[in-house]
């Protein structure tokens, strides 16, 4: 049964093969129609324990080509419009991220710049760390913090000239 199957086979590729390719390649170009015949004869030999050969085996591999082509073509149209929306996406995001375009990358920055200046501020010792926030972040002047904090004013400054000094050499590296 299998050897009669492969004769059969063999004398359906000769028949049909040249007139299938010349159909798929005015379907889908030269490039693929091969492909896609090949495709059709394995599919027939794989399916040899069901696949009739009679009168409408013309018909079926036809059918088989065309089906195959149809399925070729609306996947490159798939993967075309795939890649064009990609390629438009990729565009917009680099539209949308480019530093002349947008205020994103420099909030971006400044949010990673504050936290980096934030955790140079937390290093400083305490009674400097206590002195630089009440001068930088609550505006006090240096007479109010001595008072505050009952400290002569001379104590102050050299807080603040300590903790500054600390802070340009630790952020000298960073863009302001």
């Amino acid at each position: 049964m299998a050897e009669e199957f492969e004769k059969t086979y063999k004398d359906l590729f000769r028949r049909y093969y040249g007139g299938l390719l010349f159909y798929a390649a005015r379907l889908v170009g030269e490039d693929d129609a091969e492909d896609i015949v090949q495709d059709v004869f394995v599919e027939v030999w794989r399916r040899k324990d069901s696949v009739e050969v009679g009168e409408q085996i013309q018909a079926f591999l036809y059918r088989s080509v065309y089906t195959k082509a149809i399925n070729l073509l609306k996947h490159r149209a798939v993967a075309e419009n795939y890649n064009a929306e990609e390629v438009e996406f990729y565009q917009k995001k680099l539209d949308y991220y480019q530093p002349g375009h947008t205020d994103v990358i420099s909030r971006i920055e400044n949010q990673e710049l504050r936290a980096e200046l934030h955790c140079a501020i937390n290093e400083l010792p305490d009674k400097c760390q206590e002195v630089f926030k009440l001068s930088y972040l609550h505006d006090m002047k240096n007479k109010d913090i001595a008072d505050v904090m009952g400290i002569s004013l001379r104590t102050v400054e050299a807080h603040m000239y300590k903790a500054l000094k600390f802070l340009r050499e630790r952020l000298k590296g960073l863009r302001f």
